[in-house]
């Protein structure tokens, strides 16, 4: 509702990853660990297993 469809694929992968950086961020304050190396490296790893689910999706001719 909030962005044309055109832009939604975009629009969910960038709330997708904002959102993983901030429960990254979260996780690591609430464990006493590195803030920014947490939240990067949750945010990596989850925009890299994204790209690997669209490679799949698009490979077999299922993915947007």
């Amino acid at each position: 509702l909030l962005v044309p469809a055109s832009l939604l694929v975009w629009a969910v992968t960038l709330s997708a990853l904002v959102s993983l950086g901030l429960l990254g961020a979260l996780s690591a304050h609430a464990g006493g660990a590195a803030i920014m190396t947490a939240a990067s490296r949750v945010t990596f790893w989850g925009a890299l297993a994204m790209a690997m689910t669209a490679l799949v999706g698009s490979l077999f001719g299922v993915a947007a």
